[in-house]
């Protein structure tokens, strides 16, 4: 065998190669560098599907709710290389679950005692959405304080330390049904109100009419308020009083036809704020959140709740699946007496085994469970009212009558035009939507979606006539 030594110091002419090794060396650099970027882009492609969504509201596209893509070669590399893989809770489970809490508030009886749990469980795979009502008299061991009422775990949890009692009623309910929940949201009364008032109010089916002759007021006194049955828009007061009312006739006067409510409620808030754009603006729900900040509580990023929000454009609304717990015949649930005398609900079989495999097997079409009812089409919801705002439409063509005919068609969507002229040079040929005025973010919303045009920065040096806070220009690509 033929052995041969390698002088690495060995310099003498004959045997170095000066063109050879560095030529192979440049190569082998150049093949590294187009390997590197091709497996970074196949790594930032998908980096980029499941980053991290923003926290800020103006990080988003208010139609199609996904993030704004950074301008610049450098800045799209360093977002999609360095953005970390955070997709919602529960996503990889195929199973997210939120439970929704509703509670009087400082100034009601009571203020942290929960009128209302439900969980709200979405299957990402199939668009699936299932809410279980859990009645707030079904006894539960909380943690530190033995067996009690569920609706009382919120109000320890706020005893032992303010702003904690959400979390200790997601850890009750997840215990006691041995299920994740990945996220809570609580609100009280106010908050209930002041959303549904700031969505221009929902639309309900209400199934039956009644009448409850000992609706609790402000003044711990009792007024009658009454409701017919059919389709009816409410405000958020009216809303609230539908949800919370107990003691109606006509089969409404207990805790589980008020859960039942409380769900027709919720879907129809859920349907009036995907079916429009200007409802959707993540602008306009930062701003809800922020303002009703002292009477929401939830472990949600806004991150979050963009996702959820865009997740709630793909759900399968027709087929929606309702459980209410309750000791009815065949139910899960039969009536009680604590040691004390206190009435309290429990499970028929004695443990929550069965409640656990029906909240387990909720989309299964192969499991056999009882009590799960399918909920009727949620109504159409009405347009909202935009506030007043103050539009200009500027014809950039040649084509006699464009903004004429535009003003009418906007008018027809209930968008109303004030003033309409020519752009100072034509043709322009692209079409835009400026917002001169904050206060026109709504109506600029509505417009590009009834229109089709894109909102773009404003220029400085843009002159119009006073008072005009949206303005729209249509170019030769606009499309009547």
């Amino acid at each position: 065998m033929e052995i041969r030594q390698t002088n690495f110091l060995n310099n003498s002419p004959e045997h170095q190669q000066p063109q050879e090794a560095p030529k192979k060396r440049r190569r082998l650099f150049l093949f590294m560098v187009i390997g590197g970027i091709l497996f970074l882009s196949g790594c930032a492609g998908r980096i980029f599907i499941e980053r991290a969504l923003p926290n800020d509201p103006l990080a988003y596209d208010p139609v199609t709710l996904e993030p704004i893509e950074p301008e610049g070669l450098l800045t799209r590399l360093k977002n999609l290389v360095f953005s970390k893989e955070v997709p919602l809770a529960g996503t990889k489970q195929d199973r997210i679950n939120i439970l929704l809490l509703g509670m009087g508030g400082p100034g009601h009886d009571g203020p942290f005692l929960t009128d209302t749990m439900i969980i709200a469980s979405i299957q990402p795979s199939t668009g699936e959405v299932a809410l279980m009502s859990i009645p707030r008299d079904l006894g539960v061991d909380i943690p530190s304080h033995g067996w009690y009422k569920i609706n009382h775990a919120n109000a320890f949890g706020e005893a032992n330390q303010s702003g904690s009692g959400a979390a200790l009623a997601t850890k009750v309910v997840s215990d006691t049904f041995h299920i994740d929940i990945n996220y809570y949201v609580r609100v009280d009364f106010e908050a209930v109100k002041k959303i549904i008032d700031d969505v221009g109010g929902i639309t309900i089916d209400v199934e039956r009419g009644f009448t409850d002759t000992e609706f609790p007021t402000d003044n711990h006194l009792y007024q009658v308020i009454s409701f017919k049955s059919g389709i009816q828009t409410m405000d958020g007061t009216t809303a609230l009083e539908y949800a919370r009312t107990r003691h109606g006739n006509n089969g409404e006067g207990s805790d589980f036809a008020r859960a039942r409510r409380q769900q027709r409620m919720i879907l129809a808030l859920k349907e009036k704020v995907l079916s429009f754009e200007t409802l959707s603006n993540p602008i306009r729900i930062h701003s809800i959140l922020t303002t009703l900040d002292a009477h929401i509580s939830t472990n949600m990023l806004f991150s979050d709740i963009m996702g959820m929000m865009k997740l709630g454009k793909e759900l399968d609304l027709s087929n929606i699946k309702t459980v209410v717990l309750d000791d009815s015949v065949g139910g899960y649930l039969k009536s009680g007496i604590t040691q004390e005398g206190s009435f309290i609900l429990e499970p028929v079989t004695g443990n929550f085994d069965d409640i656990t495999y029906l909240f387990e097997h909720i989309f299964d079409p192969e499991a056999t469970l009882t009590k799960v009812e399918k909920l009727e089409d949620t109504p159409q919801q009405e347009s909202p009212t935009l506030p007043p705002t103050v539009i200009e439409i500027q014809n950039g063509t040649w084509q006699a009558g464009l903004a004429a005919r535009t003003q009418k068609r906007l008018d027809d969507d209930n968008i109303h035009v004030q003033t309409l002229g020519n752009t100072d040079d034509r043709p322009m040929m692209e079409s835009a939507i400026y917002i001169l005025d904050p206060l026109g973010q709504d109506a600029a919303q509505a417009i590009k979606g009834s229109l089709h045009i894109p909102i773009k920065e404003t220029p400085k040096d843009m002159r119009t006539e006073e008072g005009i806070q949206v303005l729209v220009i249509l170019g030769e690509d606009f499309q009547e």
